[in-house]
């Protein structure tokens, strides 16, 4: 019912950028909350940053100053802008939905790599 597009992700150089966009389409009623985890080899998958409803943001302290996640409500898009990559930042990154209602529903993205390497 719900799809998550995610494009943006590739291989960067550190000290790059890449900008990850999240699409949603289907039957989509009263966004909770739109966010970006990762999951790099070998790690539990983390939380990168999150956006509610009301445009509150939260981010992982190690990417804070260097990330910024935005939407645009009336496209039901949510940005991932990452800027000074590091080769921490290498995993896979998931876009998340999560609707409210009489039970919260978390939609996923199927991932996009990001690779940061010379």
């Amino acid at each position: 019912q719900v799809q998550l597009v995610e494009s943006g992700g590739g291989l960067v150089q550190p000290g790059g950028s890449l900008r990850l966009s999240c699409a949603a389409s289907g039957r989509i009623f009263s966004i909770d909350y739109m966010a970006w985890h990762r999951q790099a080899p070998g790690k539990q998958r983390e939380l990168v940053a999150l956006i509610t409803n009301g445009g509150r943001t939260t981010y992982v302290d190690s990417v804070k100053g260097r990330f910024t996640i935005s939407r645009d409500n009336a496209k039901n898009t949510v940005y991932l802008q990452m800027n000074s990559l590091k080769a921490d930042d290498t995993a896979v990154y998931y876009c998340a939905l999560a609707l409210g209602g009489s039970i919260m529903s978390v939609y996923w993205g199927q991932g996009t790599q990001v690779t940061v390497s010379s």
